[in-house]
């Protein structure tokens, strides 16, 4: 479904993605895991049109998407969920969902609050609470759920698990596991490799802006070396 080939950007004279390569198979979720700063946010940024490739390929269902504009890229289902969250803070919960409603897609199912709300119960019990007083865990909820009214073919998460607790992280997992088996397709961009096993059938490593592995969740986690020598702290 997703195809990356090549992949350079830059910021200013940085280059801060250098030949990043991998692809997201249809119904799958594949993790993008490195350590802060390895690069994860911008090929995720890259992939939504929000930091203009320099050189290489972007395909997604066949379309090639490098260089294309953000609200271009989505309409055609690649969903965003941005690491600082930014959904509307003086909206309800049903006021967000509502801005991020698309037309339903062809084959998929639509996405509605109500399915949303059996997805992630905590939200249906604060339809009409601001989002600005949610908790980050609350928000961040939102925040994909927001996402998914859109109807996405291939749902970008960017740190999902960052910032918060325990309790929510176990729910946040369990949430994207029963999204992908109702055929969700997911790329996942985490640094949590505990939260990342649970969720992900395949993963790719990056490290200073560069693709070092491939392979399946299953092989990574019974790789030590390549654990200790890019994922660990």
């Amino acid at each position: 479904m997703l195809a990356v080939r090549g992949l350079d950007a830059h910021y200013g004279r940085a280059q801060v993605l250098n030949d990043v390569g991998f692809e997201v198979a249809e119904g799958e979720a594949t993790v993008l895991i490195g350590r802060n700063g390895a690069g994860k946010s911008s090929t995720m940024k890259a992939l939504i049109g929000l930091l203009r490739p320099s050189a290489g390929s972007i395909r997604f269902m066949g379309n090639e998407i490098a260089g294309g504009e953000p609200h271009r890229i989505a309409r055609l289902g690649l969903g965003y969920v941005p690491e600082e969250r930014r959904i509307f803070t003086e909206l309800t919960v049903m006021e967000n969902l509502s801005v991020g409603r698309q037309p339903a897609r062809a084959g998929l199912p639509a996405w509605t609050p109500e399915r949303l709300f059996a997805l992630f119960p905590n939200l249906g019990e604060m339809r009409t609470r601001p989002g600005g007083r949610m908790s980050g865990g609350e928000q961040q909820m939102l925040t994909i759920a927001r996402t998914l009214m859109g109807n996405p073919r291939l749902i970008l998460l960017d740190e999902p698990s960052e910032g918060l607790s325990p309790l929510i992280v176990e729910q946040m997992a369990a949430a994207l596991a029963a999204l992908k088996r109702d055929g969700m397709t997911i790329l996942l961009a985490e640094q949590n490799l505990h939260f990342a096993k649970h969720v992900a059938d395949h993963a790719a490593v990056i490290e200073k802006g560069r693709i070092v592995w491939t392979g399946t969740m299953a092989a990574l986690l019974d790789d030590a070396t390549v654990r200790d020598r890019y994922l660990a702290v």
